[in-house]
């Protein structure tokens, strides 16, 4: 064992650039990182200049710079997809072929709306693609008068009820959503994740979703590397939405948190304060659901620089035998048409005080190369399900 902690963090959305493939998707031409960058005039993110961002495109602000205590490297994506579940799954070492449906464009299917209402008892209204806070606008005040449920969607696999805390309930809309998981669960229909959005307040002026947020998401199709570690003894404290994504299988511990900022904070103290051996997965979702889906590149680029600086903090706090890994689970460039997330290599840069040789390296063919470097470094083998190779530069 060489690393003693890996903290894992995600920048949701953060791609660097169109896949090879990209143009089946639609997404010909997009790079996040870069379009971001030369949106905002120039990024101010001297962190992660210093660890290698300079090497993977010509984000504007940075440059190649010497990096002894860090790799860099693009890693490709093998999984058909560009979705949320599809991108951290295959960290953890599982290859998606088939991509979860989602209903951006038309909205959920007749049938399914009407069993829902039958099941629930409630009626729908919505039924549409839309922001979680616009759509409280548009429909927040009928929802406290009628009781109906509001459904929407994203450019993710996912359906989403909202309802307010004090006229449905909580309790009652989870109950909803366990009925929509149910449904969800058919092929016609297969869903990443079906998620309850409680939200207060008085009307449209003041309506503002809650912690009570929760997920029903799918169980991994498959044994990950979270599982094997848990399995091993070895901690895998999740920060964010991880726990959701991999619906809890191979986690030991979880913290919510409430912005990019919270949970760089959250990531902070569990480096100063908790000694274990093992991985702190850390999904920091702003970028994509703030800015990426709300085709936002100035806001995009202000939590770029917001987040170097905390970046700043963590390697100040970090041990000698600790590593740093950042990257991201797909791309979200802020200029592209539409809402949806875009097909994107993403970026890894990984560093530790210990690395003295650090370097650009070559693309990889996969994301699982990450939780197959994770596992390497505990000793352990990956089951035979999963793909992905060490890093063995990082691992020498």
């Amino acid at each position: 064992m060489k690393f003693k902690r890996i903290f894992l963090i995600v920048l949701d959305s953060a791609g660097i650039g169109a896949m090879n493939d990209a143009e089946k998707f639609g997404d010909k031409g997009t790079n996040t990182f870069v379009h971001t960058s030369e949106k905002c005039g120039g990024l101010y993110i001297p962190t992660l200049n210093s660890l290698g961002i300079g090497d993977l495109g010509a984000v504007i602000g940075t440059g190649k710079v010497e990096h002894k205590h860090s790799f860099s490297m693009i890693l490709n994506e093998a999984s058909n997809g560009k979705d949320t579940m599809t991108g951290h799954w295959e960290m953890m070492g599982i290859l998606t072929t088939k991509p979860f449906k989602t209903f951006t464009d038309t909205g959920f299917p007749p049938a399914l709306i009407s069993e829902l209402e039958e099941k629930t008892g409630h009626k729908v209204i919505g039924n549409y693609a839309s922001s979680g806070t616009e759509i409280l606008v548009q429909l927040g005040d009928e929802q406290m008068r009628t009781g109906n449920l509001i459904v929407y969607t994203s450019a993710d696999s996912v359906l989403q009820i909202a309802a307010h805390e004090e006229v449905t309930g909580v309790k009652e809309l989870y109950r909803c959503c366990e009925i929509a998981r149910e449904i969800c669960m058919r092929p016609e229909y297969l869903l990443g994740r079906v998620i309850a959005r409680p939200f207060i307040g008085s009307d449209k002026t003041n309506f503002k979703r809650t912690s009570n947020r929760h997920d029903y998401a799918l169980s991994p199709s498959g044994i990950t590397a979270m599982n094997i570690l848990k399995e091993n003894g070895y901690e895998v404290s999740c920060v964010g939405k991880i726990f959701d994504i991999f619906n809890g299988s191979g986690a030991t511990k979880t913290q919510k948190t409430v912005s990019n900022i919270d949970g760089m904070n959250k990531t902070i103290e569990e480096c100063k304060n908790t000694d274990y051996q093992g991985l702190c997965f850390v999904n920091l979702v702003e970028f994509d659901s703030e800015y990426g889906h709300r085709r936002n590149p100035l806001g995009y680029g202000k939590a770029l620089e917001e987040f170097d600086v905390k970046l700043k903090e963590l390697l100040e706090e970090v041990h000698d035998d600790d590593l740093v890994m950042i990257t991201a689970d797909h791309g979200n460039d802020p200029t592209h048409t539409g809402t949806d997330h875009t097909r994107e290599h993403v970026p890894l840069l990984c560093y530790s005080k210990s690395i003295i040789n650090g370097q650009h390296l070559p693309e990889r063919t996969s994301f699982a190369d990450i939780g197959a470097t994770i596992l390497e470094n505990f000793g352990l083998t990956k089951a035979d399900n999963m793909i992905g190779s060490a890093i063995k530069e990082l691992l020498k």
